[in-house]
């Protein structure tokens, strides 16, 4: 868990930091391991200084005691002196010899030197006296330190072998003037001693203060080198660090930094030969294609601010015409209605008449059925040109809507039973007042059913659902057996004056099947749209059509329904530093949220 605020740290810190911090501690670790490991082969050559000076002690101790006594007058006083001055020079640099007696030999001293001081001396001698192994090899040297490390003691068994034998220890007499402890150690004083026989310990004891300070004298040393020798590294490291690679960068983020003030002529100029000096030229072959597409973009966004505002003198121009049309519209179906109403008027009176032969009444039902298909279309293009203008005005009330849909069900079954389809309806019981527009609602269940009777062949079914959702919704399918619309054309058919392909025949289009102008479904989306619900189609080609219509049980107020048009016409009225303003602070909005 330590790691990631290491490496957080780390990695926020600037490169010229972060590469001086991770090349220092690569360089402590790498030269205390080297001063380590010098450490550890000095310090064993210091030391391994003490056994070899005590070895050589051990050798001059013996042939001291050898010449001392040795019978002979004339080298005596010399060989007395020798080691006189040897034994004072050794005394004064501390150094200490003693001999250590086998605990057998009958010489052996009841105190005093000679004896062995403590238990590791005592387990020593006890060693060495033991046998020598099969294979010969023994250690016959021991060494140890003082409690506090002041003094420094070396060991060395010394043996009898053919010299001792044949030379000194031949089998003395008493008193025979080479009898001494030394030469007698062995435990007898008349007979040779065996071969390989211990005859006393050697014991060196050599002062070890000068050997510490010299070791902590190197120790010391090295240390100093090693804290010069990182300096120096670190040094020329930050020196490298700083010249050749931070101040290109820095150089290059100054430019940068220029150029995000809008300081577009700036380029990077380093001249280093290296790849500093092709990131430099990449940098500057990137500015200039930033500069070039700037102002390419500069000049499509000058033609496009020239087409934009020929496209809103358009669309302005296309608003008044679209306005012009919707005026006429609603003037010609206004007055349309009023000779319409005239003739089916007037052809009502000439069907009243008892004196009509057949084929007289037949042109008189004739007149009629075309007056009101006449008046039905005028009606929706009225309807349609009140929608889209909004002033169209909702007259809300509370009804029946079972009662709705019956009697609509029966004002349309009588063209059902002529094309011999089964109308049937399945409304919810217990069903709530309703407070909408009834004529809205009427005229879209009207639309509805005149579109499933007109494309439904003979022998089909017509199914009238109504029923109360879970959020209070009214939910009215008009479910048919007929030729189905294809899945690309069921958004068409909302559309003004469009109808689906008769996928089914291979013919072109419905319309050369089937009458109709195209508003039946646009009317009644929009309608929706006013009374607060929508519309949808589920169908498949031969399968029949659902559409469902979801309208708000009831609704308080007439809602507010614009034009598109009149929203597009505003949108393209408003000026390009408009719009840009309004999507800048739509972004803001987003932002904030």
């Amino acid at each position: 868990m330590a790691r990631r605020p290491i490496s957080r740290a780390v990695g926020a810190t600037s490169l010229e930091i972060k590469c001086l911090f991770l090349f220092g501690v690569f360089l402590v670790v790498v030269m205390a391991f080297s001063l380590w490991l010098y450490w550890q082969v000095t310090e064993k050559v210091v030391f391994e200084q003490n056994p070899l000076t005590a070895g050589l002690l051990v050798d001059q101790a013996l042939i001291d005691v050898h010449w001392v006594k040795l019978d002979t007058s004339d080298f005596k006083p010399f060989i007395a002196k020798m080691s006189q001055n040897m034994a004072e020079t050794l005394n004064d640099k501390g150094v200490e010899t003693t001999f250590l007696y086998r605990p057998d030999s009958p010489t052996y001293p009841a105190s005093g030197p000679g004896r062995p001081v403590n238990d590791f001396e005592r387990d020593l001698i006890a060693r060495f006296m033991q046998p020598a192994p099969e294979d010969g090899k023994r250690q016959d040297w021991a060494e140890a330190f003082s409690p506090g490390n002041e003094k420094y003691y070396y060991y060395r068994a010394i043996r009898s072998n053919q010299s001792c034998t044949t030379l000194c220890h031949q089998g003395l007499p008493p008193r025979n003037v080479f009898a001494s402890p030394l030469l007698n150690m062995a435990g007898v004083s008349d007979q040779k001693p065996a071969d390989d026989e211990l005859l006393a310990v050697a014991k060196i004891t050599i002062p070890n203060e000068r050997t510490m300070e010299a070791v902590n004298r190197y120790w010391g040393f090295l240390l100093g080198v090693a804290i010069i020798t990182a300096f120096l590294a670190m040094i020329a490291f930050y020196i490298v660090i700083r010249y050749v690679i931070v101040r290109p960068l820095r150089h290059l983020r100054g430019v940068s930094d220029a150029i995000a003030r809008g300081e577009i002529n700036m380029r990077a100029d380093i001249r280093t030969g290296d790849e500093f000096e092709s990131l430099a030229l990449a940098f500057n072959r990137m500015l200039r294609h930033l500069v070039d597409a700037q102002d390419e973009l500069r000049r499509a966004n000058v033609s496009l601010d020239v087409k934009v505002d020929e496209l809103a003198k358009l669309n302005m121009q296309l608003y008044e015409m679209n306005r012009v049309k919707s005026d006429f519209m609603a003037t010609m179906s206004h007055e349309l209605r009023t000779p319409l109403n005239g003739i089916l008027g007037f052809s009502d009176v000439l069907g009243s008449i008892d004196s009509l032969d057949a084929k007289q009444k037949r042109y008189v039902q004739n007149i009629q059925k075309s007056g009101r298909l006449l008046l039905e279309m005028v009606n929706n293009v009225l309807d349609l040109a009140k929608v889209e203008s909004g002033k169209m005005e909702l007259r809300l009330s509370s009804f029946d809507i079972g009662r709705v849909i019956g009697a609509q069900c029966d004002m349309a079954r009588p063209l059902s039973e002529r094309k011999n389809i089964d109308l049937v309806e399945q409304i919810e019981p217990d069903l709530p007042p309703m407070h909408q527009d009834q004529s809205r609602v009427q005229q879209i269940l009207n639309n509805l059913l005149s579109n499933a009777i007109k494309f439904t062949p003979e022998g089909g079914r017509i199914k009238v659902i109504a029923a109360r959702d879970g959020p209070g919704d009214l939910v009215l399918r008009v479910v048919d057996t007929g030729v189905g619309i294809a899945e690309e054309d069921q958004q068409v058919i909302f559309e003004k004056f469009r109808q689906g392909q008769a996928g089914m025949s291979g013919k072109d289009a419905m319309t050369r099947e089937y009458g109709g102008s195209g508003l039946g479904l646009s009317i009644v989306r929009e309608l929706c749209n006013l009374l607060g619900g929508d519309v949808s189609v589920e169908s498949e080609l031969g399968m029949g059509s659902t559409f469902t219509v979801r309208l708000p049980w009831e609704i308080e107020q007439q809602p507010l329904i614009d034009s598109p048009l009149t929203a597009d016409f505003e949108e393209f009225g408003k000026s390009r530093f408009d719009r840009k303003h309004v999507r800048v602070a739509s972004d803001d909005a987003e932002t904030e949220a």
